[in-house]
C-alpha cells in the first residue's frame, strides 16, 4: 500500500484549480453507450475510477481516446458486448451504470454487481426494481444481474422516499430515454451530478422535461445524435479544499467552480467561523481562529453532501466546544473515527450520530485510510496536526482526486508519498 506522509501546523495559502467532476464524468461516461457516433467530454478528471470505467467500455467494444489532457472521445457506434467483466466492475459501484444503456441498445445486459468503497450497504436493488417496472425480466445468479426485455416501455416509476438515489435515477433514465412511450420517475435525484447528465441527454435528442426536479417526464425517442459536453467541477474536491483552508487556518481560493453547487457547504463554514468571499467560478476561504462547533445532518441534494461529512468531522475535532453531526445516507460512513481518535479526536460514535468534542490540537500519528473520503479526511487532518501523519492505503485517493499531494504542495503542505517502500518526493494522485 501507498502511504502519504504528512507534517502539520503549515497555514494553506494560495489558488488551486478544482478538476473536473468523478461523480459527474461517469454518468456521461455510461451515457455515450446510448450514442452511435462520437461523444465528446472535456473536463474528464485523470483519476483510476475513470480510468477503470473507460476500461469498462473498450471491453465493450467502444473506443475510447484523448485528444488532449481531460478531452475524451468515446465512439460507441460498434459496442459489440452486453457483459462487462467482473473484474472491472467490481471496482467500484459507479461501473454498474453501464447497466441501463446496455439494455435499452441490446435489451439484455449481463452486468456483475459491484463494488466500491466499503462505507456500508448501496444495493442496486432500485435499479433492478426500475428495469423491472421498464418491463424487462431479472435474475440474479453467482453474482451478476441478467436482465433481459423484447421491448423496454415506459412506466411511473417511484424511488426511495428517503435516499432519492442517485444511481437509480440515473440507470433508469439511461435506459428509459430509448423505450417505448413515457416514463415518469418521482422523487428523482436533484443532485447537479444528475442534472449535468439529463442536460448532456437532452443536447443528444433525448426528450426529458423537469431537469433538476424531483419529477423527471422522459419521452422515449428512437434514437440519440452525438454531441459534445463538459463535465462540471468537482463540488466534493472543492469542499476539500475549502475545509483544507479552514482547518489549517490558511487562506486558499479555489478556481474552475460552480459556486452554486456549494451553497449549504459555504453555509455551515461560515457558521464555523470562516470569511468566504465568492464570485460565479471563485471561492476564497479565510481562517485565523478555532473554528465555532457545527452540527450537520448529511441528506440528499440540496442537503449537505454525505462526501464531505468526514471532512467536517476534522473540522469539529479541533473545534472550540461540542459538535453533532448525523450520518443519514451510509451505515458506515464513520469508520475514519478511530483513525482520528488516534490522533487525539474525541470522537464517540452512536448508531448515526457522532458527538465531537473540539480539542485544540490534533497530533500526527500512522492512520488508515478505509475509503476515498475518508482517506481524504484524514488528510486534512493530517495538515492540522502537530508532527507527522502517515497515511496508509493512500492510493484509495487516487480513485478521486487528481493530483492531490502536488496540489497540496502548491499550497504550501509539506507533503510527501512513498511508493513501494521508497520515498518519491512531492508526487502526483
Amino acid at each position: 500500500m501507498d502511504t502519504i506522509h504528512i507534517t502539520g501546523g503549515q497555514p494553506l495559502v494560495g489558488e488551486v484549480r478544482i478538476s473536473g467532476s468523478k461523480n459527474g464524468a461517469l454518468p456521461l461516461l455510461a451515457a455515450s453507450l446510448l450514442i452511435e457516433g462520437e461523444t465528446v467530454i472535456e473536463n474528464v478528471p485523470d483519476i483510476q475510477d475513470i480510468h477503470t470505467m473507460i476500461e469498462t467500455l473498450r471491453s465493450l467494444g467502444a473506443k475510447c481516446t484523448y485528444s488532449a489532457p481531460g478531452t475524451l472521445h468515446v465512439d460507441a457506434t460498434h459496442i459489440s458486448s452486453f457483459a462487462p467483466p467482473y473484474h472491472l466492475v467490481r471496482r467500484m459501484r459507479g461501473s454498474f451504470y453501464v447497466a441501463g444503456p446496455l439494455l435499452s441498445r441490446f435489451r439484455e445486459a449481463e452486468v456483475p454487481l459491484p463494488g466500491g468503497c466499503a462505507i456500508g450497504p448501496r444495493p442496486v436493488d432500485f435499479h433492478i426494481s426500475g428495469f423491472k417496472q421498464l418491463g424487462a425480466e431479472v435474475q440474479e445468479r453467482h453474482g451478476v444481474m441478467h436482465a433481459r426485455a423484447s421491448r423496454l416501455r415506459g412506466t411511473d416509476i417511484f424511488l426511495d422516499g428517503r435516499l432519492r438515489s442517485v444511481g437509480a435515477t440515473i440507470n433508469i433514465m439511461l435506459a428509459a430515454v430509448l423505450a417505448e412511450g413515457t416514463t415518469v420517475i418521482e422523487n428523482a435525484s436533484r443532485e447537479p451530478e444528475v442534472v449535468s447528465c439529463e442536460n448532456f441527454l437532452r443536447s443528444c435528442g433525448a426528450d426529458i422535461t423537469g431537469v433538476g426536479t424531483s419529477r423527471l417526464v422522459i419521452k422515449g425517442v428512437p434514437r440519440l445524435h452525438p454531441s459534445s459536453v463538459r463535465a462540471i467541477p468537482d463540488r466534493m474536491e472543492t469542499g476539500t479544499f475549502l475545509v483544507a483552508g479552514l482547518v489549517t487556518r490558511g487562506d486558499i481560493t479555489v478556481t474552475d467552480i460552480r459556486a452554486d453547487h456549494m451553497d449549504i457547504v459555504v453555509r455551515e463554514l461560515v457558521r464555523a467561523g470562516a470569511h468566504i468571499d465568492r464570485t460565479e467560478d471563485t471561492l476564497r476561504v479565510r481562517m485565523r481562529m478555532r473554528p465555532n462547533p457545527i452540527e450537520i445532518s448529511t441528506g440528499p441534494y440540496p442537503g449537505f453532501p454525505t462526501d464531505l461529512q468526514p471532512n467536517m468531522a476534522v473540522v469539529a475535532a479541533v473545534a472550540t466546544g461540542t459538535s453533532v453531526i448525523e450520518e443519514t445516507i451510509f451505515d458506515s460512513r464513520f469508520t475514519y473515527a478511530d483513525e482520528l481518535t488516534r490522533m487525539g479526536a474525541d470522537i464517540q460514535v452512536k448508531e448515526h450520530v457522532a458527538i465531537v468534542r473540539g480539542v485544540e490540537r490534533l497530533s500526527g500519528a500512522p492512520v488508515v485510510a478505509m475509503d476515498l473520503r475518508a482517506g481524504s479526511a484524514l488528510a486534512l487532518a493530517g495538515l492540522a496536526a502537530e508532527g507527522r501523519t502517515s497515511i496508509s492505503g493512500a492510493e484509495v485517493l487516487d480513485r478521486g482526486y487528481e493530483t492531490f499531494t502536488a496540489k497540496l504542495s502548491s499550497l504550501g503542505a509539506i507533503v510527501t508519498r512513498e511508493h513501494h517502500g521508497t520515498e518519491a518526493g512531492v508526487a502526483t494522485c
